[in-house]
């Protein structure tokens, strides 16, 4: 009777490590998952702020665009206005 409880809890001993194995593997499955949650969010998180930029970019190359225009218009007056004080001044 003794040897087959010996026997019994030297048996039980590899279960014990293998359980221990598999709460471990658990624990990590739980902590990746959690992880790849985490990025998830982050990655839409971060893919929104890329588009939000993106807007803004092209917004300021439009404003930007603009800008160049009405210094070349500006220019063109400042032209247009310098021709006639030429002329009245010839007058």
């Amino acid at each position: 009777m003794a040897k087959q409880a010996v026997a019994r809890t030297v048996d039980l001993d590899p279960i014990d490590r293998l359980e221990e194995k598999v709460k471990l593997l658990v624990n990590v499955v739980t902590r990746l998952r959690s992880e790849q949650t985490n990025t998830a969010e982050e990655n839409a998180r971060l893919t929104e702020e890329l588009e939000a930029l993106r807007a803004r970019l092209a917004d300021a190359q439009g404003v930007n665009a603009e800008l160049d225009a009405l210094r070349h218009e500006r220019e063109a007056v400042r032209q247009r206005v310098a021709e006639m004080l030429s002329q009245l001044e010839t007058l």
